[in-house]
């Protein structure tokens, strides 16, 4: 194969992959916790196709308890730490009094950042063929304060903001393979 030729193969295939950012900080901590449940997997269990790029690729519906009453505002971030923490999906500005998401859909007033794909709002598990199955950690944070981000903050922007405005952290992790 000809430089010129590898040269644009290389370009296609970085373009495919998107042109989002990854997190480099790792998902903050909280003091205290919420619990966060899918009806359509269990924590540890396997993503159903009907959410990823093997399917029609729909947000998975999620539920939560246990909020604390200063609560302000949810985010939610769900990531691949198997693919360097690789960002499927950031919720913010997710109403304080919500109890869940509908499967597809945000909130009124919910705001989605761009994920790693280079898209804004959900893009579901996509491992490369013959991976072992990789995990997707979906964080859901109670926040005491509006985290005055916009849809153009980076992971790291987010992350570095609920760090210092988490009440709560509610996590549930499934795994996905091809």
């Amino acid at each position: 194969m000809t430089r010129g030729i590898q040269i644009v193969a290389v370009g296609v295939l970085l373009s495919a992959c998107g042109g989002g950012e990854k997190a480099e900080e790792p998902l903050p901590s909280a003091a205290a916790k919420l619990q966060l449940r899918s009806p359509a997997f269990r924590d540890g269990g396997t993503i159903p196709k009907r959410h990823t790029c093997e399917g029609r690729d729909l947000s998975p519906p999620l539920s939560w308890s246990g909020m604390p009453r200063r609560t302000r505002q949810l985010a939610l971030l769900v990531e691949d730490p198997d693919a360097d923490r690789f960002v499927h999906w950031t919720v913010l500005e997710i109403p304080g009094g919500g109890t869940r998401l509908q499967e597809g859909r945000v909130p009124p007033g919910a705001m989605e950042t761009e994920n790693s794909f280079g898209k804004r709002g959900w893009t579901g598990p996509c491992p490369p063929d013959g991976d072992r199955p990789h995990r997707y950690v979906f964080a859901l944070y109670a926040t005491d304060a509006d985290l005055g981000l916009g849809a153009d903050s980076s992971p790291d922007e987010v992350r570095a903001r609920l760090a210092g405005h988490s009440l709560a952290r509610g996590t549930l992790t499934a795994r996905f393979g091809r």
